[in-house]
């Protein structure tokens, strides 16, 4: 008998349709595999996967007869995708549905931290408004310089924002794309020395950890704003913490974090930070499409059909 796994912290309208769906069996987490017997574990065909937690060979061993692992989310670096391709596994994401999403909140947090938005908001709330005046001027955002750190679906979304806020966009990625009149940099220093803004829009995994390096960040300068809504992995993070402690960078807008639920508490000292709880993609809307492209790849796998958004 066919079965899928669902693995993971799923919410309860999102159980409710993969049981729909599916009717798989749901562990909390990939650690729990092993407590299943191993003739229940080799009738598994098919995971729905969502988490940040590893799922490799170790994994693989106990499923034996799997054919495919669908992530839920864009970023499948918590996934061996080479060890599954070796094993004859598809794996697949949830692209395009959460772009205007994470796009979104890239803008919004390079706005709230250049234009002080939390504290502005607290002195209101404060009284200090009424009492003490106004709160102090700020910095204007648009027509800046905007340096974009991989130019992908969601990288793409965050520069065409950012040009309608009549900025110059430049831009690194692997490879030179067609653009309209922005400028490319070969590599991500001579990217930082060129802006006011970085905005970090990597996948995750070993080939970008600390990619937005030590010298990256001191290239950015102390009038510098850097943005990640990538992977907490994908900048070098004790660099950047430095970096902000000296005010080497004016600040940053932080969506992902190192060790993320439990970040670095030197980041809560920090006035010149704007932190988000890695809510992205953490709509209503896109969560739900999300969940329906992740069951719409098992249902293809399941009929025989070609996956939707294989990686591998």
């Amino acid at each position: 008998m066919t079965k899928a796994l669902a693995i993971g912290p799923y919410n309860e309208d999102e159980k409710q349709a993969l049981t729909r769906d599916l009717a798989p069996i749901f562990l909390d987490g990939s650690k729990d595999i092993a407590n299943l017997d191993a003739d229940t574990r080799a009738t598994f065909t098919a995971v729905a996967y969502k988490g940040h937690h590893g799922f490799g060979a170790a994994e693989m061993d106990l499923l034996p007869n799997i054919g495919v692992i669908a992530n839920y989310g864009v970023g499948y670096d918590s996934i061996d995708v080479s060890e599954a391709t070796q094993r004859g596994i598809g794996v697949t994401n949830t692209p395009d549905v959460l772009n205007d999403d994470v796009a979104d909140l890239a803008v919004a947090l390079l706005i709230m931290q250049g234009r002080e938005m939390e504290h502005a908001s607290a002195w209101a709330r404060s009284g200090k408004w009424a009492n003490e005046g106004e709160y102090r001027l700020n910095r204007k955002v648009s027509g800046a310089r905007a340096g974009i750190v991989g130019l992908g679906r969601i990288g793409r979304e965050i520069a065409d924002r950012l040009a309608a806020f009549k900025m110059d966009i430049h831009y690194w990625s692997r490879s030179e794309k067609e653009t309209p009149g922005w400028t490319y940099h070969a590599d991500p220093v001579s990217l930082a020395e060129a802006v006011d803004y970085l905005i970090v829009s990597l996948v995750g995994g070993p080939e970008t950890e600390k990619f937005v390096s030590k010298d990256v960040i001191a290239a950015l300068g102390e009038r510098g704003i850097l943005v990640n809504i990538s992977r907490g992995s994908t900048v070098d993070e004790a660099a950047l913490l430095d970096a902000l402690e000296i005010g080497a960078i004016a600040g940053a807008g932080l969506d992902v974090f190192r060790n993320e639920p439990k970040i670095d508490p030197r980041f809560y000292d920090l006035p010149n930070v704007v932190i988000q709880p890695h809510q992205g993609s953490g709509t209503v809307e896109t969560r739900a499409a999300m969940a329906k492209l992740q069951r719409d790849n098992l249902l293809a796998f399941l009929a025989g059909e070609e996956l939707l958004t294989r990686v591998n």
